[in-house]
């Protein structure tokens, strides 16, 4: 059974995460810079445990292929969150930032924004059988699902906010000016274009999509930030920093 949520205005997820920053900067009495400290935010300042396991084996799930599907688990009553150990980022450095962006998916975004549905019920949601072991396990594949979506959000708005993203632009980018991927037909326009790779070998055409390019120009900030490209290339989408097209 899938836990149900109201919507939420990307605008009021993104104040709350905004105003957990603004909590743990003003208890710690110091100025927030990139990268967001968001372990010391989840264990010192909102008190929860973190801990790792092969969270398939924990929760009696057949893995399926290399990567795991479960990624990580909140258990609310005993606020503590548990991430599969392939993402233990001492022992997989290189993707340090899928492991932070889901620390802040369970401890920014469940914990902040979904708490109060479970404390409201006798027993906890999960994606299986519908009431479990007082746990809510979140799983890559539903990454569309509403519940799912909304912690993403607050994840990227907590690990990439707002104020610090646009100054880390405006530093690398001095112009300040937004870049846009080029268009199929020339067209006039304020904005700078994002670099394309393009090759034809032996009749095999490539070139990149807005993604793959998108992604490649977002590794200095993504590295700045510590977060993987993709999560970087989503962020300055949003923010309208990256364009695939000329705004009409």
């Amino acid at each position: 059974m899938m836990l149900k949520v109201p919507y939420l205005n990307p605008k009021t997820i993104e104040r709350d995460a905004i105003a957990l920053l603004a909590e743990y900067a003003r208890a710690r009495d110091i100025v927030l810079v990139p990268p967001i400290p968001i372990e010391d935010i989840v264990e010192k300042h909102l008190k929860l445990g973190i801990d790792f396991d092969d969270t398939h084996s924990l929760f009696g799930v057949p893995r399926v292929g290399d990567k795991p599907d479960i990624l990580g688990a909140m258990f609310f009553k005993e606020g503590r969150i548990v991430i599969d150990e392939s993402l233990d980022p001492e022992e997989h450095p290189r993707i340090e930032g899928r492991y932070r962006f889901t620390l802040a998916h369970e401890g920014g975004g469940h914990w902040r924004l979904h708490r109060s549905y479970f404390e409201s019920d006798s027993g906890e949601v999960d994606r299986f059988e519908g009431v479990s072991p007082k746990s809510f396990i979140c799983r890559s594949s539903d990454v569309r699902v509403p519940v799912e979506w909304q912690a993403d959000f607050y994840a990227s708005c907590l690990l990439m906010p707002r104020d610090l993203v646009f100054a880390a632009w405006n530093e690398m980018f001095p112009d300040q000016m937004p870049r846009v991927f080029p268009q199929s037909q020339p067209v006039d326009h304020p904005f700078v274009e994002v670099p394309v790779v393009k090759f034809n070998i032996a009749g095999l055409k490539y070139a990149d999509t807005a993604e793959s390019a998108f992604e490649n120009f977002a590794v200095p900030l993504a590295r700045r930030f510590i977060v993987s490209p993709i999560a970087m290339r989503i962020r300055l989408e949003k923010l309208g920093l990256l364009l695939r097209r000329v705004p009409a």
